[in-house]
């Protein structure tokens, strides 16, 4: 009798994690500490140090028995093994293809870019973009080499937007990784700067 009890109950776990809805939601805050030190990491010019361990003096503590759990818990934890964490998820920044995209764009601020910033000929999109603001002091070739700098950055930065999104394995995150990165992108934005506002306007 109490097997029997026993097999009804699983089978009704069964079906009630066949009915079990896991929504995956943006991390936003993970995703704007990622923007932030990518972002610090190419504009600034100097890397950061790496982070030492932390010490402890503390004595070693063994950790705590597991504590034992009824069968229909452990059961349960079986059939939706993940439910909780797939609702905060973390967020995955280094990959191949991101960490040449980086040097790319570091390359690129230091020896073309910052200096078409602090001009004023460039500035930052409200879409996490560039874009050629002022090019009256430019001669034809000047100008050139200016958009062909844009073309190069905005490539990159649509390039790391999708890949973001794609080895976290939520494409559909990818605009909210625009939003995220081009709000960054302005929050560091040197004195002098220019940037679109909400609508578009550009202003220091």
């Amino acid at each position: 009798m109490r097997k029997s009890l026993f097999l009804c109950f699983s089978l009704w776990l069964l079906l009630a994690a066949g009915c079990v809805t896991v929504n995956v939601y943006f991390p936003e805050a993970a995703a704007q500490q990622a923007a932030d030190r990518f972002i610090d990491s190419v504009i600034d010019a100097q890397d950061a140090a790496p982070a030492k361990p932390a010490s402890s003096t503390s004595p070693r503590r063994d950790p705590p028995a597991p504590t034992a759990r009824p069968p229909a818990a452990m059961l349960l934890e079986l059939l939706v093994p993940s439910a909780q964490a797939a609702q905060t998820p973390d967020l995955t920044l280094e990959t191949p293809a991101t960490r040449a995209i980086h040097a790319r764009m570091r390359e690129r601020f230091a020896h073309d870019l910052a200096p078409l910033l602090d001009g004023g000929v460039v500035g930052l999109t409200r879409d996490g973009l560039v874009a050629l603001r002022d090019a009256d002091g430019l001669d034809p070739a000047a100008r050139a080499r200016a958009e062909a700098v844009i073309a190069a950055e905005n490539r990159d930065r649509e390039a790391l937007y999708r890949e973001i999104a794609q080895a976290n394995g939520h494409p559909e995150w990818e605009a909210q990784i625009r939003v995220t990165f081009a709000r960054s992108w302005i929050e560091h934005a040197r004195p002098g700067w220019y940037h679109q506002d909400a609508a578009g306007r550009w202003q220091r």
